[in-house]
């Protein structure tokens, strides 16, 4: 009975429960049961649901479940979102679900349910499965501004890197709204954003090359035979120093896998990319991964190796 009253995600709602016919006695039994888990007040998830869940969709159910229970008072924004929209959450804070007034009246922040009374205008907010939600811009901004500087920058590539928002347009959005009490810090976090970034671990790799000092890369370089077929794009190249960097992650290798390729297919066509990118430019590539990430200083120095000996 609880399954076709539960969402596709899993979420029920005690209103819905008690309209079927249960009362609160047997909705707390079957709490103790184990059948249903509580998500906040007058919300929960099916137990089976939220076992098999990872934290990204746990939040998901969270969000719904009080989208259901406020309406169209609020409109999903800030954290979750960016999540709603499929950005990446690393870093990012998946404890409460975040809303903000459509009415600009502040709730209290309750269990679970983060209240925002940041003005929305019309602009500022979309319908999606029958609710509101910011819109990629502005969820963006609201996004970066309570995230820190690292994992606020792989939020703004992505939504700019998925085509929903551009540099130009966050820049006018935060530049028409200079009274925002965090201004001066979104503006620094999204002067740190860049098209071509394709994800969390090529917007931390240019952050590091940033941080210590290492000339600004060309993003996604084409590299093309010389009757002009595109052999591959590389992540990070410096023509000057006849050096491209490729980050090896496992969004990479998602996404450039092709239907019906194994794993092991697609790495041998990788290397055999790389191996005429080599031959094509004369160039070194190197390749990165999360473990260089966390020794920065061995990896830079590494780097500036490569750009010495083509000097």
């Amino acid at each position: 009975m609880l399954e076709h009253l539960a969402s596709p995600l899993g979420v029920l709602l005690r209103r819905d429960m008690v309209a079927a016919g249960l009362d609160d006695r047997a909705i707390l039994h079957r709490k103790r049961a184990g059948q249903i888990v509580p998500l906040r007040h007058g919300a929960y998830a099916l137990a089976t649901a939220w076992q098999a869940a990872d934290g990204r969709t746990r939040h998901l159910m969270l969000s719904e479940a009080v989208l259901e229970l406020f309406r169209d008072d609020v409109a999903l924004s800030h954290v979750s979102a960016a999540i709603a929209y499929g950005a990446p959450d690393w870093q990012v804070p998946l404890g409460e679900a975040h809303l903000t007034s459509l009415h600009r009246i502040g709730e209290r922040n309750r269990a679970r349910v983060r209240h925002h009374r940041g003005e929305l205008g019309v602009l500022d907010v979309t319908r999606s499965e029958g609710h509101w939600i910011t819109t990629p811009t502005r969820t963006a901004l609201d996004t970066a501004s309570i995230l820190t500087r690292d994992a606020a920058a792989c939020v703004l590539d992505w939504f700019i890197e998925q085509g929903t928002t551009s540099l130009p347009e966050l820049r006018a959005t935060l530049d028409a709204r200079d009274a925002w009490r965090d201004h001066l810090d979104l503006t620094y976090k999204l002067s740190l954003a860049a098209a071509g970034s394709q994800s969390v671990g090529e917007t931390r790799s240019r952050l590091l090359f940033g941080d210590h000092g290492l000339p600004s890369p060309v993003l996604q370089l084409e590299i093309h035979e010389p009757g002009g077929r595109l052999v591959g794009i590389v992540d990070f190249a410096w023509p000057e120093h006849r050096l491209i960097v490729e980050f090896d992650g496992r969004e990479k290798y998602h996404r450039h896998r092709r239907p019906g390729e194994t794993i092991e297919q697609m790495v041998l066509r990788e290397k055999a990319r790389e191996d005429r990118i080599r031959e094509l430019t004369g160039w070194t590539v190197v390749r990165i991964t999360w473990a260089d990430l966390v020794r920065p200083d061995l990896l830079v120095a590494r780097l500036r190796r490569f750009m010495a000996r083509a000097a």
